[in-house]
């Protein structure tokens, strides 16, 4: 198993846990529908990745919903630099899983909403 940092946790918490929270407010919706979605597609992730997620809760940025999509944005930025530097071969799984959960929040109840699917394209272009 790799040990990340409870810093480095925090970083890949709130990178997870903040991606979904930004296509899930993109746009009103069902947001038990969205929870559950992302929750399963959590499954995707390798199961170090999983454990280090599930060690803590998450933290998301505090501010306007600009300085929350900012610092998520620059956590899921810094995830992929720190989980590189650990476990490379994880990168293009944890890339496509947190993907997966965008989207599987952002068609939960049925539809993407253009605001849901402009977010889910910017957590992508994040993610490299």
């Amino acid at each position: 198993m790799t040990d990340y940092t409870e810093s480095e946790g925090q970083t890949l918490r709130t990178a997870v846990f903040g991606a979904m929270v930004l296509v899930s407010t993109a746009d009103p919706g069902a947001v038990d529908e969205e929870s559950h979605a992302g929750i399963r597609a959590m499954t995707l992730l390798s199961d170090d990745l999983r454990a280090v997620i599930d060690a803590a809760p998450p933290t998301l940025p505090s501010g306007s919903a600009s300085d929350v999509e900012a610092g998520v944005l620059a956590a899921l930025r810094s995830s992929v630099d720190i989980i590189t530097a650990r476990e490379p071969r994880d990168v293009p799984i944890f890339r496509a899983a947190v993907a997966e959960m965008c989207r599987s929040v952002a068609g939960a109840d049925g539809e993407v909403a253009v605001a849901e699917r402009t977010m889910v394209t910017r957590v992508v272009e994040a993610l490299g």
